[in-house]
């Protein structure tokens, strides 16, 4: 497995958005949002990881556009 920086953030970053997401389902009895919090909070490692096995580098690119995306979107 390589080592990259962003790969060990963006699992880091799902590890810690799955405990707030298990947070404010036990807490806060909330489960439309934050379910949708849970998609886009794992997606963007899950684009990270897809971008490391990328066929060419347009579609590097476009991976981590997605992941930008997909964080952008769990910070809304």
């Amino acid at each position: 497995m390589s080592k990259s920086i962003v790969k060990t953030k963006s699992f880091e970053l799902a590890v810690r958005g799955v405990n707030f997401y298990k947070y404010i389902v036990a807490e806060k009895k909330e489960y439309i949002m934050s379910k949708q919090f849970l998609r886009s909070i794992t997606s963007g490692g899950a684009n990270v990881r897809e971008a490391v096995n990328a066929q060419s580098k347009t579609d590097f690119i476009h991976k981590l556009a997605i992941a930008q995306k997909e964080c952008d979107e769990s910070l809304y």
